[in-house]
């Protein structure tokens, strides 16, 4: 047997430029420049061949040893070790490629303009539910409309909101991987419309309740019940459940609550916050509610964080209700326009909705906090007539 670990450390340091037998193979060669590559020598059906382990001092000697001895049991295989180590290279490039990678890197990419980094909104979800599971190890550059609408047909017609999230996600990682220089088609997701056709899916709206029944509702209500003080405040502000549940004593001042934009959807990125003006009914709530808050959390959860969206939503289907609390938004938009308190405008921003164009936005810049806080004060002695 041809001895081995023949070179030391302290050689290697102080070697002469020339090339160096570590043993069975292994070779050093030291360059005048002071720079040293490994290789390695061996014969394969006949000819010599030579096969380079990388650069010394990045390259160790332990470690070049271990790839050397990597080399010799693929050739005692039968395996060829340069060209397996293409076959890596390329399956490595490929999995960098991958649809699942690229997802994962542009979601990364995006998590700053998401509410609570994207855990919030589940923005990944439609991904890795429903296109990662079949699509994901596909390198993006090969993906076609076929492949996509084979993917995404199934919920089409069954489940179209969450359809359109899986394309548009998918749209948005194809562009990604576009602004990285990568060979993709960059109308995969339009395409993919065409081919899967209209959907015969039918939005069902959230049922809510009508606005003379509200007061009844509203009155019985229990204030001692954290979710049912929520769902109160909820009513009397037509505001979402997110920023609700996440109220902080220090968003109050005074009769405003400026809610940041983060937990306002469809405002993040668009406005710093929303304020919101609190009827001495809405600041009564508030008070009973913050006897039990917790890290200035107004309604915090029996063991962490907040009430969950479900609680308000359980109370109310316990109650045999078919309304559930996202429905109360709309009961108040109706009472504005039935009742012809407010304006169109008024109203639209008082439920937390964008009017105008970006240009009139940019010009008319009032939240006409007077005119609804006189209009919310209405709506809350109505709740209490």
């Amino acid at each position: 047997m041809a001895p081995r670990d023949r070179l030391s450390a302290a050689f290697i340091k102080s070697a002469k430029s020339g090339k160096h037998c570590d043993g069975a193979g292994l070779w050093l060669h030291k360059r005048a420049d002071g720079g040293a590559q490994w290789f390695l020598r061996f014969d394969r059906f006949g000819k010599r061949c030579e096969m380079g382990l990388g650069g010394f001092p990045r390259v160790s000697l332990k470690q070049a040893r271990e790839s050397a001895e990597l080399a010799r049991s693929q050739l005692a295989a039968g395996i060829d070790p340069v060209k397996e180590r293409r076959r890596l290279k390329r399956e490595a490039l490929q999995s960098a490629n991958s649809f699942a990678h690229l997802a994962h890197e542009a979601f990364e990419a995006r998590k700053s303009e998401l509410k609570g980094d994207g855990k919030n909104g589940r923005w990944f979800t439609p991904l890795a539910l429903h296109v990662l599971p079949k699509l994901g190890s596909v390198p993006v550059e090969e993906l076609t409309p076929r492949d996509l609408r084979d993917c995404i047909g199934p919920l089409w017609h069954e489940k179209a909101d969450t359809a359109r999230k899986a394309l548009n996600r998918t749209n948005i990682v194809i562009r990604h991987a576009a602004a990285l220089g990568l060979d993709v088609d960059i109308g995969l997701a339009e395409k993919t419309k065409l081919l899967l056709g209209k959907t015969r899916h039918v939005v069902k709206h959230i049922p809510s309740m009508r606005w003379r029944e509200a007061p009844a509702f509203y009155q019985s209500l229990d204030k001692r019940s954290l979710p049912q003080l929520a769902l109160r405040l909820l009513m009397l502000t037509g505001l979402r459940s997110h920023p609700i549940r996440h109220a902080h004593l220090d968003e109050i001042d005074g009769d405003i609550w400026t809610i940041p934009g983060e937990k306002m959807k469809g405002l993040k990125g668009k406005t710093p916050s929303f304020r919101v003006p609190l009827s001495s009914e809405a600041l009564q709530v508030i008070e009973i509610a913050s006897q039990q808050q917790r890290d200035g959390y107004i309604f915090p959860g029996v063991k962490r964080g907040v009430i969950s969206d479900a609680s308000m939503a359980r109370h109310m289907q316990r109650r045999g209700l078919e309304a559930r609390p996202h429905g109360f938004r709309s009961t108040l938009r109706t009472w504005l326009t039935e009742s012809q308190q407010a304006s169109r405008e008024v109203a639209e921003i008082i439920i937390a909705h964008q009017t105008g164009s970006v240009v009139e936005r940019s010009y008319n810049r009032t939240d006409m906090i007077e005119q609804r806080r006189e209009i919310m004060t209405q709506w809350a002695r109505y709740l209490n007539h």
